[in-house]
């Protein structure tokens, strides 16, 4: 079932049940929200650099990207070399688009295929990103992992369906045990401990979520997380990204245990592509302190392009329709602003995303047929040296951006 099909079931059957809404049955249970003025002060496990508010003080996460400088630094010098041989900064940003996202794995193992695959400073991923960031994060070791998880995907091992009244008394339409136990195969205590070993030489892994209590975009520090020690650090992980990927409405959101002033919370927390689909950087960070090449690498697990299709004159439909087409728009605009933000900063931009050519049928949501012809095009697209565009489609050529 698409996204946007169980968008229009929701909606179809609150609209058929809202009679039932006082027959007492009940909803699920959930301990109380982090009080609003105390949001940023809630610290999941006690680790104080665990997250970041995306629309928060930038001053946290540029103090955190001054650390992971301290650590690169001595990591190189472990090494013999000095900071001033650092390689060129890399970034990778990837984003959400669902079972969309064999395009992206396909583009990530053809990438090592052909030899030019860097080491990444930083890595972010959103939804479907999220679960391929970890991967693309430390290198090829992984990418028979990858590639198992998004060429043998099935809808059954991503959720089962839920009744109808789910729509009015449950918390989704689906239940994602099956993407939770799939999760927990790959994201395990080695996985974690790699992580870890990663952020000690100064690299960073961000995965982006929805607080949906505060309404407010969550950057998860997950190096920090593994680094911790912290005996609850891998369920966190995981929680994290199976949050990530949950899709509102569709999918189960995904409740984090906090705990304030000696009183524990929950906070709600759904899909990052609810407010953004990617990110590369915060805007308000002086990425310019990098004192060396600076490339950031887009991958977009979807088509930038309008999807035509003539809409019929029915509520559910007009209305499923007009979700499809916010959330393509919003995949648009994060395209732009990524593009710009990097224009602004004079990093080299690189995009890759599911062009016109790729015409392959799909019969439903997680349709394996679909994802491994997409993972085939992906890694063809990037070994015949097509995936990379220096702009988004539309902008011809650099355009003039504010300097600072």
């Amino acid at each position: 079932m698409s996204t946007i099909t169980m968008a229009r079931r929701c909606l179809l059957v609150a609209a058929a049940m809202l009679g039932l809404a006082g027959t007492g049955c009940s909803i699920p249970a959930r301990d109380d929200a982090v009080p609003r003025v105390h949001t940023e002060r809630a610290m999941p496990l006690g680790i104080p650099n665990a997250r970041f508010y995306a629309d928060g003080d930038a001053k946290l996460m540029v103090e955190e990207g001054m650390r992971s400088g301290v650590r690169e630094a001595a990591a190189l010098r472990a090494e013999g070399r000095t900071p001033a041989q650092a390689p060129p900064a890399y970034f990778l940003a990837v984003s959400g688009g669902g079972d969309n996202g064999a395009f992206g794995a396909g583009i990530i193992n053809g990438w090592t295929a052909i030899g030019t695959r860097p080491t990444f400073k930083m890595v972010t991923g959103v939804s479907t990103g999220a679960l391929i960031a970890p991967f693309a994060f430390l290198g090829s070791d992984y990418d028979g992992q990858l590639r198992e998880v998004y060429t043998t995907m099935t809808p059954d091992k991503v959720f089962r369906r839920r009744g109808l009244t789910a729509a009015l008394f449950d918390d989704a339409m689906a239940d994602t045990g099956p993407l939770a136990e799939i999760i927990a195969k790959y994201a395990d205590q080695k996985m974690l401990d790699a992580i870890a070993a990663e952020y000690n030489k100064g690299r960073l892994l961000m995965i982006g979520t929805t607080d949906l209590d505060a309404q407010r975009p969550v950057i998860w520090n997950i190096g920090a997380i593994a680094a911790s020690g912290h005996a609850g650090s891998l369920d966190l992980f995981r929680k994290i990204l199976r949050a990530s990927a949950a899709i509102p409405g569709a999918f189960q959101p995904v409740l984090i245990d906090v705990e304030l002033d000696g009183k524990k919370y929950q906070e709600l927390h759904v899909d990052g592509g609810a407010i953004a689909q990617l990110f590369l950087y915060p805007p308000s960070i002086d990425i310019a302190s990098l004192k060396r090449e600076r490339h950031a690498y887009i991958i977009r697990n979807a088509r930038l392009d309008p999807d035509y299709a003539m809409a019929e004159r029915r509520t559910i439909t007009i209305a499923g329709r007009a979700i499809a087409t916010m959330l393509a728009a919003s995949g648009v605009n994060d395209v732009l602003r990524t593009y710009f933000v990097s224009q602004r900063d004079k990093v080299d931009y690189n995009l890759a995303y599911i062009g016109r050519d790729f015409d392959a049928p799909k019969k439903g949501e997680f349709d394996q047929a679909y994802m491994n012809a997409l993972y085939e095009y992906g890694v063809r697209q990037i070994v015949e040296g097509r995936a990379w565009h220096k702009h988004p489609p539309g902008l011809a050529s650099p355009a003039a951006v504010p300097t600072r």
